[in-house]
């Protein structure tokens, strides 16, 4: 009677289901569609793999990390917010590594075409990410500024703020503004807005991802394996395929 206990034990054991692994991951929210995708993938091979994404502007994951939320991997779309929370220790600065590329650009109605910066003074309405924690609106200011724009615009009332670039798309998709700054893939997504010009480079420092693994994080091994798939061929061919440019 013992062996067979013993036995039914052993069978019970090697049947019980694998304890999913789980996977923090607070994205840009203009990484959405990409780091979906790249999740997806990694998942075939490994399904006992959950992903616990969350994507916003970089400034505000950047506030909820600090506050305590729950952390893993942070992907930021500007280096200001990945320092901050390297000042805070929360990530050991030798974790940050340049993730991805990507560029501005300005959306619009293509039946009202607009040629370059200097064609912007004559819209009624433009929305940018807020320049407080969206790097997409501290991208699109301070290429407003070096153009001589931005204060016209601000004092006019023609800029509105939107929490992400991924709002700010909206609102030029909608038609509900004349248009929109905006990162190229996110342009790539939009159903009705088209691109009407590419931001020179000149007016606005390079848009580079950094990402890292928290020093909480580092202590998962699930997380510490993504980081090194994200890193990987497989996750940068996916990364191009929706428009990023790769390091």
């Amino acid at each position: 009677m013992g062996k067979r206990l013993l036995v039914l034990f052993a069978l019970l054991l090697f049947a019980a289901p694998v304890r999913a692994a789980e996977v923090r991951i607070s994205a840009a929210a203009s990484m959405t569609d990409a780091i979906n995708a790249v999740c997806a993938a990694y998942r075939v091979d490994h399904p006992q793999v959950q992903f616990e994404n969350n994507f916003a502007s970089s400034g505000a994951l950047a506030r909820q990390i600090a506050a305590g939320a729950p952390d893993g991997i942070y992907i930021s779309a500007n280096p200001k917010w990945m320092r901050y929370l390297v000042g805070q220790k929360i990530v050991p600065a030798a974790n940050v590594k340049t993730f991805a590329f990507n560029t501005l650009v300005f959306v619009g109605d293509p039946a009202h075409p607009v040629h370059g910066m200097k064609g912007l003074t004559g819209l009624g309405r433009i929305s940018i990410g807020s320049p407080m924690s969206v790097p997409a609106g501290q991208y699109a200011k301070q290429a407003l500024t070096n153009a001589g724009l931005y204060r016209k615009l601000l004092q006019d009332n023609k800029l509105v703020m939107a929490k992400d670039v991924r709002q700010a798309l909206v609102y030029a998709d909608r038609g509900e503004v004349n248009g929109a700054f905006v990162y190229r893939t996110d342009a790539l997504l939009a159903k009705h807005a088209v691109i009407q010009f590419t931001v020179p480079q000149k007016l606005y420092s390079r848009v580079r991802y950094p990402l890292a693994v928290t020093a909480t994080g580092a202590k998962n091994p699930a997380a510490t394996a993504f980081l090194s798939y994200l890193r990987g061929t497989h996750a940068g061919r996916i990364l191009k395929k929706y428009g990023f440019l790769l390091p």
